[in-house]
């Protein structure tokens, strides 16, 4: 084989590899754009799904979108002992996408209206979490680059469609306390709080219908505060960004990321820029509302043991 020849060969090996690697790149599959969205938004399967203020969106929703709110996708209990925005079973989970207009065959974006990040990367991990992730985006920057993108707005409420699914395959993504006491300490396992830091820190203490939570975070659990990983304009960091956000929390690279928050909600905005940077994701549905419930469950705050 003539020297020509061989380089020709390592040059196109090369420019293979760095094909592949541009196109694992979680971003280009768990984001869209703008320019994206106005390119796609006719496509006879795609689903949008508006997440925010309802009296927002009857005045301004991008063409073609379906409102959805956190009591479309999941169960909760309004007791002092009972949780809130849980995952329903796999039956009831599907009639509810099902009745949004999915399908097996649909191509899924959702975007925020306003600052509404959390409760969309919640419907995002629902998703996930119902086997169609790798069918599932969210729009960079919601209902705001878009408009800053020039993008059609309506009034006009899309009719209402059934889809049709198979039996969900859904994958092991949310785990329980037993889960999260057993794996404090387990090496590849990274526990992360996503609320604000005056909670994570006891400053400020959370609780709902009658029931205090304990002061401070699961101990030895890492801080990533879900506003933290977008900018003023709610635009995903850059993963350089994201990847020293998470080393400076201590997670490390190739660590799977278990998130909690105070019902599960905010959690998901941290462990969608951990899938950014491919961090495998568990969700700790029941979150800080469900470890206070146990005054044997360990909790510090400021470095201090803090359970009653």
């Amino acid at each position: 084989m003539s020297p020509n020849r061989l380089l020709h060969i390592c040059f196109s090996i090369l420019l293979g590899a760095a094909a592949t690697q541009a196109a694992a790149d979680p971003r280009d599959e768990l984001l869209v754009d703008a320019a994206w969205l106005a390119a796609h938004l006719d496509d006879a399967n795609l689903v949008l799904l508006h997440v925010g203020d309802d009296g927002e969106y009857k005045k301004s929703h991008i063409p073609g979108a379906r409102f959805v709110t956190l009591d479309d996708i999941s169960v909760s209990e309004h007791t002092r002992e009972g949780r809130m925005l849980e995952m329903p079973s796999d039956d009831d989970l599907r009639a509810r996408l099902q009745k949004l207009g999915i399908s097996d065959d649909s191509r899924i974006v959702v975007y925020y209206g306003k600052d509404w990040v959390s409760p969309s990367t919640r419907v995002v991990f629902t998703l996930q979490y119902a086997g169609l992730g790798a069918r599932t985006s969210l729009l960079d920057g919601g209902m705001g680059a878009w408009v800053k993108q020039g993008g059609a707005v309506t009034r006009d409420v899309p009719a209402a469609k059934t889809g049709v699914l198979a039996a969900l395959k859904t994958l092991p993504l949310v785990v329980e306390a037993d889960y999260v006491r057993s794996h404090l300490d387990a090496p590849g396992i990274a526990v992360v709080d996503g609320r604000a830091a005056v909670f994570y820190d006891g400053t400020d203490i959370g609780g709902a219908h009658g029931h205090t939570h304990f002061k401070g975070h699961i101990k030895g659990a890492r801080s990533i505060p879900f506003t933290s990983v977008t900018g003023d304009d709610l635009r995903w960091r850059s993963t350089a960004e994201l990847k020293t956000l998470f080393e400076q929390a201590g997670v490390k690279p190739g660590d799977t990321v278990v998130g909690y928050c105070h019902v599960g909600q905010q959690a998901t905005a941290m462990l969608f820029a951990a899938r950014l940077l491919g961090h495998p994701v568990k969700l700790y549905d029941g979150s800080f509302q469900d470890w206070s419930h146990d005054t044997n469950n360990p909790a510090e705050s400021r470095g201090a043991r803090s359970t009653p």
